[in-house]
């Protein structure tokens, strides 16, 4: 199933936004897309995504912003005082007097030194590994994600309805034609011993000889009936149905008093395995029945049976 959400969290730690993106496929694809200083988080990331969707190619994203100030370089004063001395040092050693002293000490040449700046990262080291540090900024994450989570479901959600109803629509379909293919039947039957008997008094009147044994014919046409009775495939295509609309009905309900990621994973799959049986039966009737019209009816059956798989398919 498509869809999409957007959840956006901030705190002093800073801020995430989380975008959740769905396109349709029959099994569950995660792509994350992720700043690197939460990249980290991954595997969390990934394991909170699977708790909440069963199917579909699913790119999530999310940035984290630090606070204002927070990716500034930082200065080591104790370099920047180690240099001091130095200087300092060097101009006793050369007899320099008063000339260096830390009044006339140029402090921008100074923060043009190596190791003077540094990186946010590594003046925060110790505290990038501190535990709490740590679990607040996931914390920060989750939220988000969960966020973005709650509007994507809300979405799909919004979805499976009007894909419900169109399933709903293609199974009232196959319910009429299958009741226009009983009315058919027996007069497929009854069409087949007329023919049967013109044929057999057209060869025999050609050949100057007396009718057959009536028996003969009517054993003829019983075996056709036989071999052509699909009355027990309408009967299981119609349990089919009701079946369908069962598992359909009750994942609404479900889904109504509460929230089931395992049921919804499994509704899909049993749809799907319904679908199957419904095509298997429509496929024996078409091959048993040997009728033009019968054959229309099959055609169109067949043609909402598809629709409804690729709906099913994707369906959670």
């Amino acid at each position: 199933m498509t869809g999409q959400g957007r959840g956006e969290t901030s705190t002093a730690a800073g801020s995430v936004v989380t975008e959740i993106r769905s396109v349709n496929n029959r099994g569950l694809k995660i792509i994350l897309r992720t700043s690197d200083s939460v990249s980290e988080f991954e595997p969390k990331m990934e394991a909170l995504v699977r708790q909440h969707l069963h199917r579909g190619s699913v790119t999530v994203q999310v940035r984290f912003t630090p606070p204002p100030g927070a990716d500034l370089p930082r200065i080591n004063a104790d370099v920047v005082r180690s240099y001091a001395e130095q200087l300092a040092q060097v101009a006793d050693s050369l007899a320099m007097g008063d000339a260096v002293t830390s009044t006339n000490i140029d402090l921008a040449h100074l923060m043009q030194m190596p190791g003077v700046l540094e990186s946010p990262s590594a003046g925060s080291q110790n505290r990038s590994s501190d535990e709490k540090a740590l679990a607040a900024k996931w914390s920060l994450v989750q939220e988000s994600i969960e966020s973005a989570l709650d509007r994507f479901k809300q979405m799909r959600s919004d979805e499976a309805i009007a894909m419900a109803e169109s399933i709903e629509q293609d199974m009232t379909l196959i319910q009429a034609r299958c009741e226009e293919i009983a009315k058919r039947t027996p007069q497929v039957v009854a069409r087949y011993q007329e023919r049967l008997r013109e044929r057999i008094e057209k060869a025999l009147s050609e050949n100057g000889l007396s009718a057959g044994d009536p028996v003969d014919l009517i054993r003829e046409v019983q075996l056709f009936a036989d071999r052509s009775d699909i009355s027990e495939e309408l009967t299981r295509l119609g349990s089919h149905l009701g079946l369908m609309r069962g598992v359909l009905a009750g994942d609404s309900a479900e889904t109504a008093s509460s929230e089931s990621g395992s049921r919804g994973e499994a509704v899909g799959r049993k749809l799907d395995f319904i679908i199957q049986e419904l095509n298997r039966e429509t496929n024996t009737i078409g091959s048993k029945a040997g009728d033009a019209e019968i054959a229309e009816h099959v055609v169109e059956i067949k043609c909402a049976i598809e629709r409804m798989r690729e709906l099913v398919q994707n369906l959670e």
